[in-house]
């Protein structure tokens, strides 16, 4: 179902930039959802904080040719997602679809006006700004901390997340909703079990 352009329905937002692509999807009490299932859906991405702040002055139209582009990216990095969960190596496939995303951008360093370094992003065409950012984050992240990328540890959720914690054990992808549904069944495990 479409959502109106500016409210933000997703129940995890504020991911890097790859996670937060992958995170366009997920699933409710009400059933499975894709933001990026229409234009006013990838307006509303393309206007997230994430995303504005990655692409800056790249940020194209909500437009066909940007939503092919990033569907082609998120479908990369879910299996690339689904196959660092198992700790395995990224499929050939994934690889080669992220690294065609790549390929449609670089970075160009320079000396600024002001003599510090810059470093500047040019692609191909705008449209496939938020793609090429979205597979760099990638990049970033599994050099970075691969263990770090997690799906959420409920069966039933499709969200990803980047953990930040100290300890490095979250395993929800929010306490308020997974995590606390977690606790719930086990609390309701335990006094069935203590009654029965």
């Amino acid at each position: 179902m479409p959502h109106p352009v500016g409210a933000d329905p997703r129940p995890l937002t504020g991911e890097p930039l790859a996670l937060d692509l992958l995170n366009t999807r997920w699933i409710d009490a009400e059933g499975p959802h894709d933001l990026l299932e229409s234009p006013d859906g990838l307006a509303i991405w393309l206007g997230s904080p994430p995303v504005r702040e990655q692409t800056g002055a790249l940020a194209p139209a909500a437009d066909r040719a940007t939503l092919d582009r990033l569907m082609e990216t998120r479908t990369a990095l879910e299996a690339l997602a689904s196959a660092a969960a198992l700790d395995e190596p990224g499929a050939a496939g994934a690889t080669a679809a992220l690294n065609a995303v790549l390929a449609h951008g670089r970075i160009r360093r320079a000396l600024g006006a002001d003599g510090l370094p810059e470093s500047l992003v040019e692609v191909d065409d705008p449209s496939w700004g938020p793609a090429w950012y979205a597979a760099d984050n990638w990049l970033k992240l599994v050099a970075d901390r691969p263990d770090r990328i997690r799906p959420c540890a409920n069966d039933a959720c499709v969200l990803h997340f980047y953990d930040v914690s100290k300890n490095g054990t979250r395993r929800w992808c929010s306490m308020a909703g997974c995590g606390n549904r977690a606790k719930a069944q086990r609390h309701y495990a335990r006094r069935t079990n203590a009654g029965g």
